[in-house]
């Protein structure tokens, strides 16, 4: 045997996503690569590791095991790497945040002073919707979720960082009046929706209940970039975070509609679970942010005050 630490990574990426394209993706290394580094960890078995059905990859039950052996070998390198560190007066560790998607506008600033600071720190940060979010906080697989919307049914402490500030935006090419009656405007064109599950649609369906406003055209689409193109595009409107369209507005690209109720304002706060024993990274990081987050709002979202 001669597989290297590279091949036991790539083969339990492959393991855990099920497939060697997103394999690839996540690790960044090309399709090709990853496929001939399966290869070669694959030609040091005599007994398959996977096996394709039709277009589907299955990891076989020697593939498994080898995949928790791996994972096992993987964690004994990290943890000597983190010693080591250690022994040396440097803190090290790992950090592991889940973000929302419109919080990777966010959560960089309130990151990078720190990660300077303890470059031994190995951040792993997951940008993806509100539920998957709470999910991984609730099964506690991360130490830290950024949200605008605190969970109902999930006992959490938090910090806030930042208002969340959501404006109804249009393309920069239509006029609109102030006054303008929020129904005329979606008689036309229709309002773009995030998917269920993400919380800004939670904010806007809210805001919608709350007002009694009827939207005859609807869209929906996956993402938070995919939404705001769609509104370049002159596709419709949507209620979308102030944090995201910051180059648009000021290019013109987009603009707020001026309309009563707006903007509808939510926090930016990073939550964990209630009793949960900090390791000393997360615990150095939580007292960064407590001392620094002032700072840090002040240099780097100044221009949010205009708004």
């Amino acid at each position: 045997m001669n597989y290297t630490l590279n091949q036991l990574q790539i083969f339990l990426k492959i393991v855990q996503t099920q497939s060697v394209t997103k394999a690839s993706e996540e690790l960044h290394l090309t399709q090709p690569a990853v496929s001939i580094q399966l290869k070669n960890f694959q030609d040091q078995f005599d007994i398959p590791l996977t096996e394709v059905i039709g277009r589907k990859m299955y990891i076989t039950d020697f593939g498994k095991e080898i995949a928790e052996a791996a994972e096992s070998i993987l964690n004994q390198v990290h943890a000597i790497n983190y010693k080591t560190s250690a022994f040396k007066g440097q803190l090290s560790g790992r950090l592991k945040i889940s973000v929302v998607s419109t919080g990777k506008y966010v959560m960089p600033y309130f990151l990078t002073n720190f990660i300077k600071q303890h470059s031994d720190i190995e951040l792993l940060m997951d940008v993806t919707n509100k539920n998957k979010v709470i999910e991984s906080l609730a099964q506690n697989e991360v130490d830290f979720a950024l949200v605008s919307i605190l969970p109902n049914n999930l006992n959490v402490e938090k910090l806030d960082l930042l208002q969340n500030k959501l404006y109804l935006i249009g393309n920069g090419q239509t006029e609109f009046k102030k006054g303008t009656d929020i129904q005329e405007i979606f008689k036309d064109l229709p309002l773009i929706f995030r998917e269920k599950g993400s919380g800004t649609r939670q904010t806007m369906e809210h805001f919608i209940t709350k007002h009694n406003i009827i939207v005859p055209k609807k869209m929906e689409l996956t993402s938070n970039e995919a939404v705001k193109q769609a509104v370049l595009a002159g596709l419709g409107y949507s209620i979308m975070p102030l944090i995201g369209i910051k180059n648009e507005l000021h290019n013109q690209q987009l603009q707020i509609i001026p309309l009563k109720g707006f903007p509808i304002i939510t926090t930016w706060s990073l939550i964990w679970l209630s009793g949960k024993k900090h390791s000393p990274v997360s615990r150095a990081f939580l007292e960064h942010l407590k001392s620094e987050k002032s700072n840090i709002v002040h240099e780097k979202f100044s221009w949010y005050e205009q708004y």
